[in-house]
């Protein structure tokens, strides 16, 4: 296994994941969706269980690092005698291409879903030339 995982064109990707040493092998890696528009990149990671208070989203260069704790409530005077899940912790990391603003980073959590947006610098940006005529 190669040590990064291209999300988007190898060539172009402005988003990858990385399977470094970033995360142990008792967390889960979210299911995410990566789209890249001519401002940016979205990415939607599928967190269900994970709330606010336990999410931590942080760059550390040029990584993105997204961690999330799963919360299971259980009623009072209620055990859990089976659970399919193996961990409580969500855990992934994309590595950054430096056309991204970094430091722009949006992020919302609703419904389990975990939506990241990465503007693209304005320099980079594609934009429309009008034409003149003389």
């Amino acid at each position: 296994m190669a040590n990064e995982q291209s999300i988007t064109q190898p060539e172009k990707s402005a988003v990858s994941r990385q399977a470094g040493t970033q995360r142990s092998e008792s967390a889960m890696r979210p299911a995410v969706d990566v789209l890249e528009t001519a401002e940016g990149i979205t990415l939607y990671a599928d967190m269900p269980g994970v709330s606010k208070e336990h999410l931590n989203l942080q760059v550390e260069g040029n990584t993105l690092i997204v961690e999330g704790e799963l919360q299971v409530r259980m009623p009072e005077q209620m055990e859990a005698l089976y659970a399919d899940v193996r961990s409580t912790v969500y855990r992934c990391s994309f590595v950054l291409s430096p056309e991204l603003e970094n430091n722009r980073i949006e992020a919302n959590l609703k419904d389990g879903v975990l939506t990241v947006r990465i503007p693209k610098r304005a320099e980079l940006r594609a934009r429309r030339i009008e034409v003149q005529s003389p």
